[in-house]
């Protein structure tokens, strides 16, 4: 219940809307409810009223003409202004509710995306939300239509003949307790088809990712295997389901079949002792079918309205998904950037339960300098880079920005003063112009032209297809690795940052590729605070100071030439690429 009622919230801005669309269902499913009373009458006091042939022909056009103008020029207006509101509040409160959720997500931090498949993610805000659309649609319309409609059947019964109303309605009970036994399984077992379904698109999301590396290994019949696996559990799961719905129709059925039963044999025994007319007869008859219609669709209803809930779960799991990276209270906007960057004791893991990564790194780069951090894998060198721009909050000690602790600043205001250059960017399957503005989404097409040119881009860019309008494909896999870093290099040209950060910006590049990339590198640079990490060591000579980490800690620090002069981890390092 307390997922509806925080549901609610995103419904409440529309109640105008919906009580137009349940206004307007009322007169449309008010109208079939004259059908029983017109056979009535036509039965009753036309056919069997006496009278001569060309009277009760009279009366009968009349009426049926009445009828027709209800039903051919009334009612159609009803039933689309009817369908538009429904299906029109529906898509707005669905259209917040993910607007919302993408808010959500990208505030969440890296650490949340490393725990979770992207995928699954991609399950709850389509697939989950658009089931919750059930509720809107059924529970705060339908449903109350429904009810309206067989309150209204009811009443109408009860003016024709109370006591054949009586047993219409004697089920009706049987019928409650019926809903209350069978759903509360049901919301259970929807919950688990739900994860299930989210685990076979999150399987196949990761897979589809990487099927270079499956048909590269020739391991497609195991994957098949793998993702047989999946989709069966999601089969056992979905078969529960389907069991146990299809118990609660047959018992919810058999009760609404039974009922119009019971009234034809009592009602027909009130015909036989002349208690009630043949027309009154046929006008209950006709009356069960307008009762109990309602009735299993409410059972529809109520199937739809436990899947709707069950989304709704899974859909505020993630909307409760704590934020690990957030602004203080009396945080200030990052202004005025000096590029003064200390880390003072940090030492960090990613889990709280798990070994450190980084154990008491200190040290100081000056603004406009150039630090390299090398070291072998796993050493801890790009857990650095990902604490600079706050993806994660250090364990202890804390990082200094020109003199104040990145966590005083805001979030936002800090990111957009560093700059990212990774040895895997991620383009996105859109236009090489699109790509560049991320930088600086509000800059002039000549703002990007002269930073293409900056980074080396610009010359390849104009021999594309379409130029600065070519579409590049998801990951940008229509480019080569080189044109993809100029690329990232060529936004960040753009951004314009005090801070920058390389992590194997040229590791997987060609020779070719990677000096035009070292040039444009170098020259973005130029008098910024510059972190490089890298594996080619000869790509870092330069730098004013080189930190050497060794399984999370500072092993040395000094200029080249200091380190080889040293002879220790860094010139070890050198050498053996060197030879």
């Amino acid at each position: 219940m307390n997922s509806i009622k925080r549901y609610m919230q995103f419904v409440k801005p529309y109640w105008k809307e919906i009580l137009i669309t349940v206004l307007i269902g009322m007169v449309k499913f008010g109208i079939p409810l004259t059908v029983p009373l017109i056979l009535k009458y036509v039965i009753d006091d036309i056919i069997g009223g006496g009278g001569t042939q060309s009277d009760q022909m009279t009366t009968l056009l009349w009426l049926m003409g009445g009828v027709f103008f209800l039903f051919l020029i009334v009612r159609p207006p009803v039933e689309y202004y009817r369908q538009y509101f429904a299906q029109w509040t529906g898509n707005k409160i669905l259209f917040d509710i993910r607007d919302q959720l993408f808010t959500h997500l990208q505030k969440l931090s890296l650490r949340f995306y490393a725990n979770r498949k992207a995928g699954e993610i991609i399950s709850r805000v389509i697939n989950d939300v658009e089931q919750t659309k059930n509720f809107i649609m059924t529970g705060m319309m339908n449903i109350w239509l429904d009810l309206f409609t067989i309150t209204a059947a009811i009443i109408i019964m009860l003016t024709l003949d109370p006591m054949l109303t009586l047993v219409a309605i004697a089920l009706l009970p049987l019928y409650g307790f019926a809903i209350r036994f069978f759903y509360g399984k049901l919301r259970d077992l929807t919950r688990q088809r739900s994860q299930a379904l989210a685990d076979v698109q999150g399987h196949l999301h990761e897979r589809l990712q990487g099927i270079s590396v499956i048909k590269s290994f020739a391991i497609e019949k195991e994957e098949q295997a793998a993702f047989g696996e999946q989709n069966g559990n999601f089969l056992n799961r979905a078969i529960d389901h389907t069991k146990w719905n299809a118990k609660t129709f047959a018992v919810i059925n058999t009760i609404t079949d039974i009922a119009p039963l019971l009234v034809i044999l009592v009602a027909g025994i009130f015909v036989i002792q002349g208690d009630v007319t043949v027309g009154t007869m046929v006008a209950f008859a006709t009356y069960m079918e307008r009762l109990y219609a309602p009735l299993r669709r409410l059972v529809n209803s109520s199937t739809q309205l436990v899947q709707s809930i069950a989304s709704m779960d899974r859909m505020f799991e993630l909307v409760d998904e704590k934020y690990d990276i957030t602004n203080r209270k009396d945080a200030v906007p990052y202004r005025f950037p000096q590029g003064e960057v200390v880390f003072d004791n940090v030492s960090f893991s990613y889990e709280d339960d798990h070994e450190m990564v980084l154990h008491d790194v200190s040290f100081r780069a000056e603004r406009g300098e150039t630090v390299a951090i090398v070291g072998m894998s796993g050493g801890g060198k790009s857990t650095i880079m990902s604490l600079i721009p706050r993806f994660y909050d250090v364990t202890s000690g804390r990082i200094v920005i020109d003199g104040k602790d990145i966590r005083d600043y805001e979030v936002h205001s800090l990111r957009d003063q560093i700059g990212m250059v990774l040895q895997d960017n991620i383009i996105f399957s859109d236009s090489i112009l699109f790509n560049i503005k991320m930088g600086k989404p509000e800059a002039t097409n000549e703002e990007v032209y002269a930073a293409a040119k900056a980074a080396n881009a610009h010359d390849f860019i104009s021999k594309l297809p379409d130029g600065y309008d070519t579409k590049i494909g998801e990951r940008g896999v229509k480019l080569s690795g080189g044109q993809k870093q100029r690329l990232a290099i060529t936004r960040v040209f753009l951004k314009n940052p005090e801070i920058l950060i390389f992590d194997e910006a040229t590791s997987a590049l060609d020779l070719e590729s990677e000096k035009l990339i070292q040039d444009s590198l170098e020259k973005l640079a130029k008098n910024r605070t510059t972190f490089i990490v890298a594996h080619r060591l000869s790509t870092v000579t330069h730098a004013d100071k080189i930190i050497v980490m060794d399984h999370g800690r500072i092993a040395e620090v000094g200029t080249h030439a200091e380190l080889i002069e040293r002879d220790g981890a860094y010139a070890k390092l050198y050498n053996i690429q060197y030879l």
